[in-house]
């Protein structure tokens, strides 16, 4: 049946509906993924809260949907936009249709979209609120989501821990990926996963090795009460920020964020590091940046780099055991070559052991 795509800007886009009839209108801010495979893993990320994201790749769900690569329990995604989703899916793992999977937690899948002509009106007019309805002259509500605190909607409730290995890591959850927790608990870690807003002595009552803050969606100047819950936890332990983490790393110090015109989403980002001159191939989903020229005062120092835009991709601490990756090393979807970041973090736990907090 037919169904419409409403940009705020004031474009629409015809297209078919794939998934069973909408009651209700859907909106949410409009984002594209450039990868050719991993749309299991974008539906499943938390990051994607509240986000209706045009596949760019033409043909997306011929693989289905399996059992093994959620990265959390349920879909976070708004809406997707493709432009062919409804083909015969082939995969020995697989076990549902992605029209079937969708279907099941009420999200409207929409084809027949000319998604070139969407990513292109994104990448010119930068990411916005869009709405897919059935109804032909909807007006998009530009501050739908404006004072939603999205990081409290995909956290934790409670403290639960995994694994028992011989370094205690603390991942603080602002809607974690299970890759995440995954490679953590590949490094031979216990990992004890705390709700956003932990405070201090909470932490220090887990007496954890090192902190983990993950990746999460959402404007990361929306948790400004908690930066400084977040600098004294970071003058404590040897830490390590992901994505939204490492936003957050920045800010915790001083520094400063913006958002970006269409952000990174895909698996496919170079990025250098500036230490090694070594070049990575990185998998991504970030709507902000960190800006570079506030990281003067703070004791921060870009390590990481993205090769194609030249934005900040990671930072390091001048005295802290600090390290940060706007891009994700656990990958998931994506390369997996940064993966080793993880084993770096865990050597630095080792470098600073026994120096009963010297460097606080």
């Amino acid at each position: 049946m037919k169904n419409y795509l409403h940009l705020s800007n004031g474009q629409s886009f015809e297209g078919k509906l794939l998934t069973k009839e909408m009651n209700d209108t859907v909106q949410g801010e409009i984002v594209f993924f450039t990868g050719m495979t991993g749309y299991q893993e974008v539906l499943t990320d938390p990051s994607y809260k509240n986000q209706i994201v045009v596949f760019t790749y033409p043909l997306i769900g011929n693989y289905g949907i399996n059992n093994e690569d959620f990265e959390s329990r349920k879909p976070h995604v708004a809406g997707v936009i493709v432009y062919q989703g409804d083909m015969s899916y082939s995969h020995f793992q697989a076990r549902h249709s992605l029209k079937d999977y969708l279907d099941k937690w009420n999200i409207p899948l929409l084809s027949q979209i000319d998604t070139r002509a969407v990513v292109k009106t994104i990448r010119t007019s930068g990411s916005m609120e869009a709405a897919i309805t059935p109804d032909p002259s909807y007006k998009v509500v530009t501050d739908y989501y404006e004072n939603t605190q999205i990081v409290s909607e995909v956290s934790s409730k409670e403290i639960t821990s995994y694994g028992n290995g011989t370094k205690h890591i603390v991942l603080f959850d602002f809607g974690y990926k299970k890759s995440i927790l995954d490679s953590l608990l590949s490094q031979n870690c216990q990992v004890t996963i705390v709700p956003y807003d932990t405070d201090l002595q909470t932490i220090q009552n887990l007496n954890p090795d090192g902190v983990v803050l993950s990746n999460g969606p959402g404007d990361p100047k929306q948790l400004n009460h908690l930066f400084l819950n977040f600098k004294n936890i970071l003058t404590q332990y040897p830490a390590m920020g992901i994505c939204l983490g490492h936003q957050l790393v920045a800010l915790a110090f001083g520094g400063d964020t913006k958002k970006m015109l269409f952000g990174h989403r895909g698996a496919n980002q170079p990025i250098v590091d500036l230490k090694t001159k070594r070049v990575y191939m990185s998998s991504q989903n970030h709507s902000y940046e960190v800006s570079e020229g506030s990281l003067s005062n703070t004791g921060l120092q870009v390590r990481f780099r993205n090769v194609n835009d030249g934005t900040v991709e990671g930072l390091v601490h001048a005295e802290l055991p600090i390290i940060t990756t706007q891009y994700h090393p656990e990958a998931n979807p994506g390369p997996v070559e940064s993966v080793e970041h993880f084993t770096d973090f865990l050597q630095m736990i080792n470098d600073y052991s026994g120096r009963e907090k010297a460097y606080a």
